[in-house]
């Protein structure tokens, strides 16, 4: 987990605000319509990027939980983006909730089930499916971090209801989303694009998420201006809620080249987009007292737990 802070450690980024940012998609890969798609594009600037990289290299310092988590289902859906649109996204890998659709809310999520453990979290988390060669290829396993990166000691549980996107799905360059690193499992190297994996490896994904809540909105018109990455050790007046940061890390089972995203380009669905475009949404629908537990005795207490919210180390 600290390969790739390890790796960016040297990036001599400053710490500056920056707001989480991502575009995501429309109708099924198969479909021509006219979406509106850019309405959501996202370009994160020069300060943002330097934020993003600078609170990635960070070190964790005993300040977390986590939950496993696995594929649940795959759909051309985007509950945040296009809630109530089925098929007009393109094709996500849903990870969590098994009820996860276009027409999800706190309550259906609620009243679902997962494939995380623990059980209590009922949240949804997605991300754009993997092609090799054209096939969809499930990740073996989603391992959700919650982290003490900003202000630990006060980050406070995040509300239920609250859902949020980052990354930039219509990203023409790596440059344009710092959000997400790829890298393959035991090796050194890292990138914003796919990397060629050796044999005996497997293909991962870090997803940085911020960690700066406005304090009164579940959601925001683009699904970002409501959170922040902190320009320092505390959150700006802007975002003064500190909430721990989401670090998705996602293995697939895959090495080697061939590799590709479901995506948009110029307004229609494909399955072809780079590996720059990576991007990530989170709709909480955790049990709100035992997320709050969690928080408090994990990363408030300054703990590292396992997914029973129990520390594992001290």
């Amino acid at each position: 987990m600290n390969l790739i802070r390890r790796l960016l450690a040297g990036a001599g980024a400053v710490l500056v605000l920056a707001t989480a940012g991502c575009t995501t998609a429309r109708p099924d890969h198969t479909s021509d319509r006219s979406s509106g798609h850019a309405a959501h594009q996202y370009t994160y600037t020069k300060a943002q990027q330097a934020a993003i990289v600078a609170q990635a290299a960070a070190p964790v310092r005993g300040s977390e939980f986590r939950a496993d988590c696995f594929s649940s289902h795959r759909r051309g859906d985007d509950p945040i983006v296009f809630p109530g649109q089925a098929g007009r996204s393109h094709i996500h890998e849903f990870y969590g909730n098994r009820t996860a659709n276009a027409s999800s809310t706190l309550q259906s999520l609620a009243a679902g089930t997962t494939n995380c453990s623990p059980q209590t979290d009922l949240s949804s988390y997605w991300t754009p499916t993997l092609y090799q060669n054209g096939v969809p290829v499930a990740p073996e396993r989603v391992t959700v971090y919650y982290q003490g990166i900003t202000d630990p000691t006060r980050a406070v549980a995040h509300p239920r209801g609250l859902r949020y996107v980052v990354g930039n799905a219509l990203a023409t360059g790596p440059e344009q989303n710092p959000a997400a690193r790829w890298s393959c499992v035991g090796r050194t190297e890292s990138g914003r694009d796919f990397l060629n994996c050796p044999p005996g490896t497997k293909l991962e994904n870090y997803l940085d998420f911020p960690t700066c809540w406005d304090g009164k909105n579940l959601d925001s018109p683009n699904h970002r201006d409501h959170m922040a990455y902190a320009a320092g050790p505390t959150c700006p007046a802007s975002h003064p809620v500190p909430v721990p940061r989401l670090e998705l890390l996602i293995t697939w089972p895959v090495n080697g080249g061939g590799l590709s995203l479901a995506g948009t380009r110029n307004g229609t669905n494909v399955i072809d987009a780079p590996g720059y475009t990576f991007h990530g949404d989170f709709f909480n629908a955790w049990d709100e007292g035992e997320l709050r537990r969690r928080v408090a005795d994990c990363v408030n207490a300054g703990y590292v737990c396992g997914t029973d919210g129990h520390p594992i180390q001290q």
